[in-house]
């Protein structure tokens, strides 16, 4: 559910949706501990209505208008660096060795 639906209710509504919410919670639970669940996305989405709902209502109890962020323009897109060709590789030079004189 969208916020901006959730604070359009009453404190009363907010609560009847959350209870309400939290028997729907209860009962995904057990169909996953039985096994049952189909949708498993549906435990998370309940979770966060269940907090988005509180939140609003707590808001709502305390008398504080929430500051809704503007409608911003879209930031520009990153520039990227243009493809530019690789230089062919440089062949390294092989290290040698140097072969220690044995000392007899």
């Amino acid at each position: 559910m969208k916020a901006a639906d959730v604070r359009a209710m009453s404190l009363d509504q907010l609560d009847d949706e959350v209870l309400k919410l939290k028997k729907e919670q209860f009962n995904l639970r057990f169909q996953r501990a039985t096994g049952q669940l189909e949708n498993t996305s549906r435990v998370r989405v309940i979770r966060r209505d269940i907090a988005r709902m509180k939140t609003i209502a707590a808001q709502k109890r305390a008398g504080v208008e929430p500051v809704v962020k503007a409608d911003a323009a879209p930031k520009p897109a990153k520039k990227t660096k243009s493809a530019k060709p690789k230089a062919a590789a440089k062949p390294r030079a092989k290290a040698t060795k140097s072969k220690k004189s044995k000392k007899k």
